[in-house]
């Protein structure tokens, strides 16, 4: 393909470029945000090309949407609806896909990443429904692996991991991020390889924490060393740790919860060196509030008792029954990631990039435009204060895609129209209220095979309400 263009291809490559996009993602997405990302990152081209930048990252984002589809009908998409604007002559020919390629590469994965750090950021508005407890906003950090293209660079990059006692089939790359439980909306990530600790990614997030955010996180994320890296940004923390961690009941507290003291292991020898001696000692080290409980109404044979640890010392701010309700609002997050894992991958479940800077630049085109829909599912749902999490995301990817193929094309006058017919279609049909539901993580099933276990437990709770919260306490 050729790097320059005569006059008059040039102008109709401006209108071209003037006129792609991504439907009614491209709001959010707009052309000037991409062209001073493009400029700041030093993607800025010298010459003319018949794949300007510009639109290769709107062809990267729309790989993602379209992930069943060959590079060559990725682009058949986002310039079809051009051609009945006389946009070009019928003479231009969909680039092949060896020049799809070499322009991805040209670009690399910086101006994509440096793309959804601008545009992604919390959601959710004072009053919307499930995503605060008190003036706090509801947060979470969780990761997902994601299987990437079987070639040496990737595997050299990122590892392999082990399945079942054996290697993995593919390479994998961890993904972590801090998502807003009340949206879906992941609004932070950090990629590395599948054997890095996950505390290790995760300190990347602790940058897009503020203080009016409660953090939530799972047991495998707690460390002294993290917790007080995370406490240090100001949130409110609310953590679910295991059940083998040394917690001693400093003062009882009227709600059932107790306050108590992380101790590193130099200071649990210290109290042992004095008690030893018959001295007093006064433990030294963070205050934090434990809540243990269980969840009545799940199955007897069910795991054990939960224990949280909280930086939200006052029970008089939040019970301990609200915070182990809202703790169950992590597994919300746990749908984010497999929306993006699973359903805006549909049935292409390798990421199709052979080489690790593309896996990169992928992943963060995925985030992106997961994003993108995201914001305008809350968009649609925010002036009637619905739930955001009734809104399908699936019909809702369904109608992006439509509006890409169809009307890749339409002017900037008609783009705010265009996105209230999207609105309209997404409000049409909600899904029926199911905030609270029990996670089947909460639910297992002792004496079945882990797959059909899971999948039962999504049958058996769709509808079961919120967990009956019982509070207890476990023997440290």
């Amino acid at each position: 393909m050729a790097d320059s263009i005569t006059g008059g291809e040039r102008g109709r490559e401006d209108r071209l470029t003037d006129r792609i996009g991504l439907g009614v993602l491209t709001r959010l997405v707009h052309r000037d945000l991409v062209d001073e990302v493009l400029a700041d990152t030093g993607r800025t081209e010298r010459r003319r090309r018949l794949l300007p930048a510009r639109v290769v990252v709107y062809f990267v984002l729309a790989m993602t949407l379209f992930f069943d589809d060959a590079y060559e009908e990725v682009m058949r998409k986002l310039v079809d609806g051009l051609r009945f604007l006389r946009s070009w002559d019928e003479d231009w020919q969909v680039p092949s896909a060896s020049a799809l390629c070499q322009a991805r590469a040209r670009l690399g994965a910086d101006p994509v990443r440096e793309l959804y750090a601008r545009v992604a950021r919390p959601l959710a508005g004072a009053g919307s429904p499930g995503a605060w407890l008190a003036d706090l906003r509801v947060m979470a950090i969780d990761g997902v692996q994601l299987d990437v293209a079987d070639t040496a660079e990737n595997e050299d990059a990122f590892g392999r991991g082990v399945s079942l006692g054996l290697d993995a089939p593919y390479p994998k790359v961890k993904v972590l991020g801090l998502g807003e439980c009340g949206t879906h909306a992941v609004i932070d990530a950090h990629l590395g390889g599948v054997l890095v600790d996950e505390r290790e990614l995760a300190r990347s997030l602790l940058a897009s924490i503020d203080p009016g955010m409660l953090v939530l996180a799972d047991r495998g994320f707690y460390s002294r060393a993290f917790w007080d890296e995370a406490a240090a940004t100001g949130a409110q923390l609310l953590w679910r740790v295991q059940s083998s961690l040394k917690l001693h009941v400093v003062t009882e507290l009227a709600d059932g919860s107790y306050l108590s003291v992380l101790l590193t292991d130099i200071e649990r020898q210290r109290i042992r060196r004095h008690r030893a001696r018959g001295l007093d000692t006064v433990p030294q080290g963070p205050t934090v509030r434990v809540i243990e409980y269980d969840i009545a109404n799940r199955d007897s044979q069910g795991g054990s008792p939960i224990r949280l640890i909280t930086t939200i010392l006052d029970p008089e701010l939040v019970s301990a029954s609200e915070l182990a309700a809202v703790y169950h609002q992590r597994w919300e997050f746990d749908s984010s990631l497999a929306e993006i894992e699973t359903r805006q991958r549909g049935s292409y479940r390798l990421l199709r990039s052979q080489s690790p800077e593309m896996v990169r630049q992928e992943i963060w085109a995925l985030l992106l435009t997961h994003y993108a829909i995201r914001a305008l599912m809350y968009e649609a749902t925010d002036p009637e204060q619905l739930d955001p999490l009734r809104m399908s995301f699936i019909r809702t990817l369904r109608i992006v895609r439509r509006h890409v193929t169809g009307q890749a094309g339409f002017p900037p006058d008609r783009l705010a129209s265009c996105i209230r017919h999207a609105i309209t279609e997404i409000l049409q049909r909600p899904n029926p209220a199911r905030r609270h539901r029990t996670h089947p993580r909460v639910t297992k099933r002792a004496g079945r095979s882990k797959f059909p276990r899971k999948m039962l437990a999504h049958r058996n709770i769709r509808h079961r309400g919120p967990p009956e919260i019982q509070l207890t306490r476990l023997q440290s």
